[in-house]
């Protein structure tokens, strides 16, 4: 029986989804009325564990068990997004030419858009060509926040 709970992060309310065989969705809730979980399920407990580390600046990678629902393409390019080093980033055709296909850039941004779980499968750190921050299901300003939090330099302002 997949078990749900919903965790306080500095982006919003994050609910997390799974069972025994892992953890099937992690997503940020754009629902303001709901609420932070008083019980974690045992089989939660680990990933709700780690997420707090990331945010708390305590932890840059996962080793939880994950078991996301999705073709075996979209899983493809969950694995190379897994990939993806902490504070760095890669643009959409970096991961069609890892993928061994430069022309399938579109399909792999498609399959980025549709990861199911957030910031564990580090989609913010696939950018434009340019640089350019572009599309993110949660927000760009969650996807800026997510690099600036991975950015090992942190910018002071002047003024």
């Amino acid at each position: 029986m997949i078990e749900t709970v919903f965790i306080e992060t500095p982006l919003g309310i994050a609910s997390i989804s799974g069972d025994e065989n892992g953890v099937t969705k992690i997503s940020i809730t754009e629902d303001t009325k709901e609420k932070p979980s008083t019980k974690i399920p045992d089989v939660l407990e680990e990933a709700t564990a780690q997420l707090q580390d990331y945010f708390d600046g305590k932890r840059n990678n996962f080793d939880i068990k994950l078991n996301p629902s999705g073709t075996d393409f979209q899983k493809k390019v969950w694995k190379e997004l897994s990939k993806i080093p902490f504070g760095k980033t890669v643009s959409y055709l970096d991961i069609a030419k890892r993928l061994g296909d430069p022309k399938c850039i579109r399909a792999a941004a498609s399959a980025n858009g549709k990861n199911p779980l957030w910031v564990v499968v580090p989609c913010h750190r696939v950018i434009g060509s340019d640089g350019s921050l572009t599309g993110y299901a949660g927000g760009l300003w969650r996807k800026k926040w997510l690099l600036d939090h991975e950015n090992p330099v942190k910018q002071q302002s002047l003024f």
